[in-house]
């Protein structure tokens, strides 16, 4: 199976690797340097296989050859691949490895014809959530869907009371990889002085490389986790709160993955159906009718980012109060 993008859309891929898992007898992920960490994370994976593609990287090394030739290699030998995509990527480049390396049976979403490339070409209707896409594939190829479609990590996860001082906090998660869909840090700061100032315990968590930003975040109010954890002590930090504000980026996925409720601030560059935090109850804030409306902008296009400017932290601690009213005390959605 294959799913080469980023943190979230690996996350993403849960339901249908354990679809896959429940009747293989071994799967690898192949996944990409900014996937490999939740890769490492899903149940049901037996082996992980990282290789920069340089048709899905945002960032990606220029193509080389030899390594095509190096990583073709490390394909030969699989029955079956799943090639695992978002609606704006193609399955046909790696499918076109994978024939190379002697794979004889491919499946994959895909719109374009597909010529000898792929044995089984599903084509999905309407925006549905992102895990049910790729779940649909799986069960196309023969690998039907338990009754369970949510999100899940590998457990156990690693005990984290001695960073946050035990459960019941919330947490606030400012930073984005793409900076269109990160609510401004000064709103993020209010948040964060709001949501205390309401008797809250406020956690900050952030990347290594975001430490700048959540330390201006969590400011006096907030605990500053910002580049303290791995993603499986994040995961863990994420479980143990009533309710988790970010954006639409990783570490929503990765709290609804451990079953936490989320207020998402989503820019709609691309559409909340098939991306918002799935399984968990949610408010979703944002104008998702903003000029930048499926856009799939890196960097927001209009002066002033109103798509998410315009939400007031008195709005997101309203939110936090809903989602978490509906998880009972031991983390059981309430219906």
């Amino acid at each position: 199976m294959a799913r080469q993008d980023n943190i979230g859309d690996v996350l993403l891929a849960g339901p249908a690797v354990r679809a896959v898992a429940a009747r293989a007898e071994e799967v690898v992920l192949l996944c990409g340097p900014r996937g490999r960490a939740a890769a490492d994370l899903l149940p049901g994976v037996d082996e992980v296989i990282e290789w920069r593609a340089p048709w899905i990287d945002p960032e990606p090394d220029p193509v080389d050859v030899l390594d095509i030739e190096r990583f073709t290699g490390t394909l030969a030998g699989f029955d079956r691949a799943l090639i695992l995509t978002s609606s704006h990527q193609s399955p046909l480049p790696l499918a076109l490895l994978l024939r190379l390396a002697g794979t004889p049976w491919i499946g994959g979403i895909s719109e374009d014809y597909p010529g000898s490339l792929l044995d089984l070409r599903h084509r999905p209707e309407g925006d549905v959530p992102e895990p049910l896409r790729m779940l649909a594939l799986a069960e196309d190829a023969g690998f039907p869907a338990s009754a369970d479609t949510r999100l899940r990590v590998r457990e156990p996860l690693p005990d984290t009371d001695h960073l946050t001082g035990g459960p019941g906090y919330v947490v606030v998660h400012p930073g984005a990889s793409v900076p269109a869909r990160a609510w401004p840090p000064a709103h993020c700061a209010d948040a964060v002085r709001v949501l205390g100032a309401a008797g809250h315990r406020v956690v900050v968590t952030g990347h290594g490389d975001e430490k700048e930003l959540t330390a201006l975040v969590a400011g006096e109010d907030g605990l500053d986790l910002g580049g303290r954890t791995t993603l499986a002590e994040l995961g863990s930090v994420l479980r143990g709160a009533r309710a988790v504000v970010a954006g639409n980026t990783g570490p929503a996925h990765l709290a609804a993955a451990v079953g936490t409720p989320v207020v998402s601030l989503f820019a709609p560059t691309v559409p909340a159906a098939r991306w918002a935090p799935f399984g968990v109850p949610l408010a979703l804030l944002g104008d998702q009718q903003a000029p930048c409306k499926d856009s799939r902008a890196r960097e927001c296009p209009v002066d002033g980012h109103p798509c998410l400017a315009s939400v007031r932290a008195e709005e997101v601690a309203a939110a936090v109060e809903i989602v978490a009213a509906d998880v009972g005390p031991g983390g059981e959605v309430v219906a």
